[in-house]
């Protein structure tokens, strides 16, 4: 069932701007006639040209479409300069009424550059079907305007054009939420080591599940790769590092860990490096993000740990990559926890926190209960030290070593 519909007048012939009241009319029964069910959303594309560039057909074009706005309940005119400002204005509203399958209406010759603006803009979360914009209203009789053609393509320079135009309206968006905050700590020198951890401000992403400085993407969410591309940019920019050299952990929620320079594995939880003007990096949220620095050996690592990674030991898998890769000397390795959920928050099945309880008893609160509270942050410090102290018992024979 279409929940909303986008009809694009970007590119109307101008032998039609005096008539669009009724080209609209016309699509409108169009919609009416040939749907099983109303159409509650109607969205009109129009362009709006700075004032120093209006022609007598724009002048006319804009109030015919604000008059018949007026008369239609449920049609929303949305304007600007460029497709990339209105689609994204209409991708708001669609994301605040959360509406996903979307028709657009528009001149046969637009329907492949829309495409574009569609995937750099949108994700698999919603789902697209193109009609031709025609004159007629009877369903049997219609008349496609514009030349149509059977095959279209769009040439390289178009999609670089239309990712420039993407990027420099996403780039001209106030940021969210308040000004972009790096949090640092005063363990890890800032001389030898550029770090810190984002918080939920200073991005452009509006979707209330996510941090407006969202650094991740997937087709299950809203948020497009390219508004994450430019949350990255603000993000190097008030840091100080290279986003493309920016390499982040992709996460498993195991123990595995990527060293790079060497072949990278399709999930890890983990990634160390000792090369200069790298930047690496881990989410975090519940989860804990977890920093490692070397200032002796100038080696580093990032990695992600929830509850699974960390009873799987992901830190520890962490500190002995840059062991064994680099020849770091553990008493010389920096660890910092950053901002992630607090045990007066996060709850486990019992199943799962007994395994946290056999770690420590105090890593768990309300230990009888169907889902007692956990302390992942203790977890993570306790096995630090309890993977030191069996290492300890091994190098005094009270353990036997296995090969």
């Amino acid at each position: 069932m279409v929940e909303a519909v986008l009809i694009d007048l970007f590119s109307l012939p101008a032998s039609l701007h005096n008539g669009i009241q009724g080209v609209l009319r016309n699509t409108l029964e169009i919609i009416e006639k040939c749907s099983s069910t109303p159409t509650p959303f109607v969205y009109v594309m129009c362009c709006q040209m700075p004032e120093s560039e209006r022609k007598d057909e724009q002048e006319s074009l804009l109030p015919a479409l604000r008059d018949f706005q007026s008369t239609k309940k449920g049609l929303e005119v949305v304007c600007a300069q460029t497709t990339a400002a209105v689609l994204y204005t209409i991708k708001q509203i669609l994301d605040e009424k959360d509406l996903s399958v979307i028709k657009v209406i528009l001149p046969s010759l637009r329907k492949e550059l829309m495409k574009v603006y569609i995937d750099h803009l949108f994700t698999a979360v919603y789902q697209f079907e193109f009609e031709d914009l025609k004159e007629a209203s009877d369903c049997n009789n219609l008349q496609t305007i514009g030349p149509k053609r059977e095959e279209q393509t769009v040439s390289t320079q178009d999609v670089a054009l239309i990712r420039s135009e993407i990027q420099m309206h996403l780039k001209s968006l106030p940021s969210l939420k308040g000004e972009l905050t790096i949090l640092k700590s005063s363990l890890i020198p800032d001389d030898i080591f550029l770090h810190g951890f984002t918080t939920r401000t200073g991005g452009i992403s509006y979707i209330p599940t996510l941090s407006s400085c969202n650094l991740f993407s997937s087709s299950k969410r809203r948020d497009p790769q390219a508004v994450v591309k430019e949350n990255l940019r603000r993000l190097a920019n008030a840091a100080g590092f290279n986003p493309e050299n920016f390499h982040r952990v992709k996460t498993d929620h195991a123990n595995a860990v990527c060293v790079m320079g060497r072949t990278e594995p399709d999930s890890y939880d983990g990634i160390v490096t000792n090369q200069k003007g790298v930047t690496i990096a881990a989410p975090g949220a519940d989860c804990i993000p977890l920093l490692f620095a070397d200032p002796v050996r100038k080696a580093c690592g990032a990695a992600h740990s929830g509850w699974k990674g960390t009873l799987l030991g992901v830190s520890m898998a962490t500190v002995n990559a840059m062991v064994s890769e680099y020849g770091c000397n553990v008493k010389d390795i920096l660890v910092v926890l950053g901002p992630s959920v607090g045990p007066c928050c996060y709850k486990l099945p019992r199943e799962s926190a007994e395994e946290f309880h056999r770690i420590d008893p105090k890593c768990v609160r309300q230990f009888d209960s169907a889902a007692p509270y956990i302390d992942i942050r203790r977890a993570t410090r306790a096995m630090r030290h309890a993977s030191d102290a069996l290492k300890a018992m091994k190098r005094e024979g009270r353990i036997p070593m296995r090969h």
